[in-house]
């Protein structure tokens, strides 16, 4: 073969340097907590089939448990021109509990409680978020916040959109990084407060959110094991909520600048920023509905306000109580939290040019619906596990019995409180659903608690908490893998292992002060919410 022309040493490819390639990450400790908290999460069924599993558990435990005599007393059975009788499981296997459970299954699921509340808030919040009047509200306020205040105000930002669902994952954890970067600082400090004020301080919340009345309906559904007339408002913990706001605003804000920024100073922004998007002003037709919008809102609450002042007002009592929980207003405050969404939402979009006849409104309650399919399918099984765990009375008997046991071991009311925050921390590293955690804790802490003398107001408080602090840490939350792919924008080699580290000091810090926030909150007597008292009986 003829010999061609020799090739000059520029033209020769380079080799790889294998010195020059970045070395693998040692896998530490962390990395391997994480896999195995991932394997064990990847393991468990979903949701859905967990239910399905409590509610064939409380079937054959009735079956078992129908033959056995028991001593305690049924709460139930106590009080004026009753008489005081034993708990009695009934068996649920029995054909005529069967029978009763087919019978009753379309009611059971159409009357649980947090479906209907839920559904009726959503509709007004979808036609807000719809029509662009909730992120035209989170644009303002980030683009007039001086460079002092970013941090706080991003965290601001997350908490304000609790009320507009999940849309917080979706726009103000990836406007976080936008904004830090445009102030030079480090971009993924500026994702990891927006996470923690979306998910880290979900229950954090200044005005109410569709999950007070979601949790309020499975907490007075669980509390009527105990007292079947018992109601529990689903402002109970509103009080709690808006002063938690400031305590995470405050503990993000320093933990940020003071922990987190300072820690990423050594980790180069990396990725391709060149496609980031801008925060951009808001535009002249979203300025004149957001002023539209807001000024509606002010217009319904003044209206509020001024009927509900009033004596005779038809929002009272005929005694003229006003916030008590047969009150008309207190009666009335899905509703009314479905209205002020709706109605500033369609001002908005007509002002924005958003909306251009009333096919888009309804459109807008459409698209919110559609986001609603997996918890239709969830409320289903969560109401019909529900009411055989309450018709079969092994609720009831595991409350006596775990508060006889609470009592004899003589734990104090607030190191019990303490146990249903941690070990809701626990199974939130597990299930990520609000609604299906507390579906499944709910009907065996809130009556035990009431044993014990504590109100189902307080147990769902300090679940709440619990709840909320280890979302940002557990790789098994749903949005979780998302946010590492934010943080990958800007620097490559983000994984779980990084997020979770970032998220890390957040998370604990939350979970000490807030639970100290609750004791404090409750030392001093402070108003959990409406119509919300620390004890059972108040």
């Amino acid at each position: 073969m003829p010999e061609g022309p020799s090739p000059s040493d520029s033209d020769i490819p380079p080799t790889p340097d294998s010195s020059a390639a970045p070395a693998a990450r040692q896998r530490g400790w962390l990395d391997r907590a994480l896999d195995g908290v991932e394997w064990l999460g990847n393991k468990l069924p979903d949701p859905v089939l967990l239910f399905l599993g409590a509610l064939l558990l409380t079937w054959f435990a009735s079956a078992w448990l129908a033959s056995v005599e028991f001593s305690e007393i049924d709460p139930r059975t106590l009080g004026p021109g009753k008489t005081a009788a034993p708990i009695q499981i009934k068996d649920q296997l029995e054909a005529t509990s069967l029978v009763a459970f087919l019978a009753r299954m379309v009611k059971t699921f159409v009357e649980f409680a947090p479906l209907g509340m839920v559904l009726v808030v959503l509709l007004g919040v979808g036609v807000a978020e719809h029509t662009g009047f909730i992120n035209a509200g989170l644009k303002a306020l980030l683009n007039i916040t001086p460079p002092k205040l970013l941090t706080p105000m991003v965290m601001l930002v997350a908490i304000l959109s609790h009320g507009a669902g999940d849309s917080g994952y979706v726009v103000v954890i990836p406007l976080g990084g936008v904004i830090f970067h445009a102030a030079g600082r480090h971009p993924l400090a500026g994702i990891a407060v927006a996470f923690a004020g979306v998910s880290g301080g979900l229950s954090a919340n200044f005005i109410p959110i569709m999950l007070d009345p979601l949790l309020q309906g499975i907490t007075q559904t669980a509390a009527q094991i105990i007292a079947p007339r018992l109601e529990v408002n689903p402002l109970c913990n509103w009080g709690f909520t808006a002063a938690s706001s400031v305590l995470v605003v405050l503990l993000a804000w320093f933990i940020t600048d003071r922990v987190i920024e300072p820690r990423l100073r050594q980790t180069a922004v990396d990725g391709d920023t060149t496609d980031i998007p801008r925060l951009d002003p808001l535009t002249a037709p979203e300025r004149r509905g957001l002023i539209a919008g807001l000024l509606t809102v002010a217009v319904l609450l003044l209206g509020l306000t001024l009927t509900a002042w009033r004596e005779g007002s038809p929002w009272r009592t005929p005694q003229g109580d006003l916030l008590v929980a047969r009150a008309p207003l207190i009666q009335s405050i899905v509703p009314l939290m479905f209205l002020l969404f709706l109605i500033p939402g369609m001002v908005h979009g007509y002002v924005a040019g958003t909306v251009k006849s009333h096919r888009d409104i309804i459109q807008g309650m459409s698209k919110a619906m559609g986001t609603m399919n997996y918890y239709l399918v969830l409320a289903f099984v969560a109401a019909q596990f529900i009411f055989a765990f309450s018709e079969s009375n092994v609720g009831i008997l595991i409350a006596v019995k775990g508060g006889e046991f609470l009592k004899a071991m003589e734990v104090s009311p607030a190191l019990t409180v303490c146990g249903v925050v941690f070990i809701t921390t626990a199974f939130n590293l597990l299930i990520g659903s609000a609604s299906a955690k507390w579906a499944l804790l709910g009907p065996i802490f809130v009556p035990m608690l009431m044993q014990l003398g504590l109100s189902p107001e307080l147990t769902q408080a300090g679940y709440r908490i619990g709840d909320s602090c280890t979302n940002i840490i557990s790789p098994l939350m749903p949005y979780f893998p998302l946010v590492v792919v934010y943080c990958q924008r800007y620097v490559k080699n983000t994984g779980i292992g990084t997020l979770v580290a970032l998220m890390l000091p957040y998370s604990l810090t939350f979970l000490i002060c807030w639970t100290a926030l609750l004791l404090a909150y409750w030392t001093l007597g402070l108003p959990l919410g409406i119509a919300a008292p620390y004890t059972y009986p108040p």
